[in-house]
């Protein structure tokens, strides 16, 4: 029996609130490989939020595409690693983008608060959400 996910397995496990390590090409370097929230809409775009002036904001404008791996880190081990282009670069709103993001993640009164604690640097201006179209899956379920 196959250890790679159906699509529905893939999308329920990439549904719950896992954090995933981006990797972006870096020229003269291995990649840059960070920790992301991030959200996916099965059959759409996958997508997560920076700053246009970070080294990981930098370096997606330059390559113009990204891998990201999200894990289960405990037995049964499982993953989905997806690779694809950037096909927006869009200035997110921290109500209907940050703000369901860190609930998403720290539950909803905590997400709040952190959005909350985010509008000084969100004004600034260069708070960016990068979405990416999936090209490339490679999932593996070890407890099939």
């Amino acid at each position: 029996m196959s250890s790679k996910m159906t699509p529905e397995e893939r999308n329920r496990f990439l549904a719950e609130p896992r954090v995933a390590i981006v990797s972006i090409a870096e020229a003269g370097r291995g990649p840059l490989s960070v920790p992301v929230w991030y959200d996916y809409e099965p059959g759409g775009d996958l997508w997560f939020l920076t700053q246009s002036d970070s080294r990981k904001g930098r370096l997606l404008a330059a390559a113009g595409r990204f891998s990201l791996c999200v894990q289960e880190p405990t037995a049964p081990y499982k993953y989905v690693s997806v690779e694809g282009p950037v096909v927006a670069t869009e200035p997110y709103d921290l109500e209907a983008d940050l703000k369901p993001m860190a609930q998403r993640y720290l539950g909803e009164a905590a997400g709040a608060q952190y959005a909350e604690g985010m509008r000084d640097a969100h004004a600034r201006g260069n708070s960016i959400k990068v979405r990416m179209r999936p090209e490339r899956w490679l999932t593996v379920d070890y407890g099939k």
